[in-house]
C-alpha cells in the first residue's frame, strides 16, 4: 500500500464529510425513519406482540439499528453517483493520489454518518424506556458488530453508486435491505411464522446479528449466533469489496 494512501484518504474523507455537514438533513432523514418505525411498533403494535418478560422496545431495538444503517448507506451510493456524474473522478485521476482513497473516503464518511445516526436512535430509545445492564465490553462488542455491518453494506452500496444509470437507481438498492429485518427475528419471534418463511428468517444474516446484539444488551450468552453474525458480516464485506473494486477499475479504465 503506498505510503501516501492514508494522507490522501484523510484529505478526501474531509472533503466528503464537509458535504455531509453542509447537508445535515441526510443524517436527520436517516435517523427519522427508524425512529418513526420504533414509535409505531412500540406504541401501536408492541402490545399485541408477545416477547415474554422483555420490554418490546428492548426486544426490537437491534432490528431498528440495522434499519438505520440500511437507510444511511443509500446516501453513500447517492454521493458516489453524484461525484461520478460531476466529473470529479476524472480530475482525481489526473492527480498524483491513491485511486482507492477516493472510494475509502466515501466509505469512511458513511461509517461516521451512520454512527451519528445510531447514537441518535439509541438516545430516543432510552427516552422511550430502553434499558440495558450491559457492561463496557458488551457495548464495545455491539459497536464492533454494527461497525462491521456498516462497512459491509457500505461497500455493497459502492457498487450501484458506481454503476447506476440514475439517482433513483443508485439509492433504490437499499430498499430490500431495509425490508430484510421484517422477515427475521427483529420484530417478532420466528416461532410463529409459517414453515418456509420461518426457515428463511432463521437462516438469513439479519436474524443472527439481531440475536447477538439482543443477547449482549440483555447480558445473556450469545452462543453460536455471534460467530454466525461475524461470518455473515465478514463474508458480505469481502465479496462486496471485491466486486466494488472490479466495478471501480472498469469505471475508470
Amino acid at each position: 500500500m503506498p505510503s501516501y494512501f492514508f494522507g490522501d484518504t484523510a484529505a478526501l474523507t474531509g472533503r466528503t464529510l464537509r458535504h455531509v455537514t453542509r447537508s445535515p438533513d441526510t443524517i436527520i432523514t436517516t435517523a427519522i425513519v427508524p425512529i418513526a418505525m420504533m414509535l409505531l411498533f412500540v406504541y401501536v403494535f408492541g402490545g399485541a406482540i408477545n416477547t415474554g418478560s422483555e420490554k418490546y422496545v428492548d426486544y426490537m431495538l437491534p432490528g431498528i439499528l440495522l434499519i438505520t444503517i440500511a437507510s444511511g448507506i443509500s446516501y453513500t451510493a447517492f454521493r458516489l453517483f453524484m461525484d461520478i456524474k460531476s466529473g470529479i473522478f476524472e480530475r482525481f485521476q489526473s492527480m498524483p493520489i491513491a485511486r482507492s482513497g477516493v472510494l475509502w473516503a466515501h466509505v469512511l464518511t458513511s461509517l461516521i454518518a451512520n454512527l451519528i445516526s445510531l447514537v441518535i436512535v439509541v438516545g430516543v430509545a432510552l427516552l422511550m424506556g430502553f434499558r440495558s445492564g450491559a457492561g463496557v465490553a458488551a457495548w464495545l462488542a455491539v459497536a464492533g458488530i454494527l461497525i462491521l455491518f456498516t462497512l459491509a453494506l457500505t461497500w455493497l452500496a459502492v457498487i450501484p453508486g458506481l454503476s447506476a444509470g440514475s439517482v433513483e437507481g443508485a439509492g433504490a438498492f437499499s430498499y430490500p435491505l431495509i425490508f430484510l429485518p421484517f422477515v427475521s427475528s427483529a420484530f417478532v419471534p420466528t416461532a410463529g411464522m409459517p414453515g418456509p418463511v420461518r426457515w428463511f428468517a432463521e437462516h438469513q444474516p439479519v436474524t443472527s446479528i439481531v440475536n447477538t446484539i439482543r443477547a449482549l444488551f440483555a447480558q445473556q450468552p450469545v452462543g453460536d449466533s455471534a460467530w454466525t453474525a461475524l461470518a455473515w458480516c465478514a463474508g458480505i464485506l469481502v465479496v462486496a469489496y471485491g466486486f466494488a473494486m472490479i466495478t471501480y477499475r472498469r469505471k475508470i479504465a
